[in-house]
C-alpha cells in the first residue's frame, strides 16, 4: 500500500498525538490489566481478561496504521496562493445559491464536513482543483447538479 496520504500540519500532528496517547498511556495500561487478569486463575472465564486481551489487540492494530499512515504522509504546504488557483491547502470561498460558504481542501484522511474540510477526491473537491476566483463550476450531487461560483481563495 504505497498511497500518498495528503495530511495538513494540523493532521500530522493529530496523528502523532494520537501514536503518542496509545502507546504510552493506554497500550501500558490495558497492559497491566491484562497481567492482573492473568493472575486470577482461569483465564477461560476470565471477562477481564478477555476483554483486556481484545482492546490491547484494538491498540496495536490502531497503532499499526497510524504508523503506516505517517509513513505514507505528504505535507499540504500553507497554500498563501500566489498563483490565484485552487489547490490542496486552499481556503476557497463559494457562492451557492445565494449563500457564501468557506471549505478547506484537504487529503481523504482528514475530510470532515462538520468542520468544512472537504477531500480533493470529493466530487466538489475535484472540481475546484485549479479553478480560479470568479470561475463557475457544477457538481453532480444525489439531489441534481448544484451551481457554485469561487469568490475567494485564500
Amino acid at each position: 500500500m504505497d498511497k500518498k496520504i495528503f495530511l495538513t500540519k494540523e493532521g500530522i500532528s493529530e496523528l502523532k498525538k494520537e501514536y503518542e496517547e496509545l502507546s504510552k498511556v493506554r497500550r501500558p495500561e490495558v497492559l497491566g490489566r491484562v497481567s492482573q487478569a492473568r493472575n486470577q486463575g482461569d483465564l477461560s472465564e476470565n471477562a477481564e481478561y478477555v476483554a483486556a486481551r481484545e482492546e490491547l489487540s484494538f491498540i496495536d492494530g490502531r497503532l499499526d496504521e497510524l504508523e503506516e499512515l505517517l509513513k505514507q504522509a505528504v505535507l499540504i504546504r500553507d497554500s498563501k496562493t500566489t498563483s490565484g488557483t485552487v489547490k490542496l491547502g486552499s481556503k476557497v470561498t463559494l457562492n451557492i445559491k445565494g449563500k457564501e460558504e468557506t471549505f478547506m481542501l484537504v487529503g481523504e484522511w482528514e475530510a470532515d464536513p462538520k468542520e468544512k474540510k472537504i477531500s480533493h477526491e470529493s466530487p466538489l473537491g475535484k472540481a475546484l482543483i485549479g479553478r480560479r476566483v470568479g470561475e463557475k463550476i457544477e457538481v453532480d450531487a444525489p439531489a441534481g447538479k448544484i451551481g457554485y461560483s469561487v469568490i475567494s481563495i485564500g
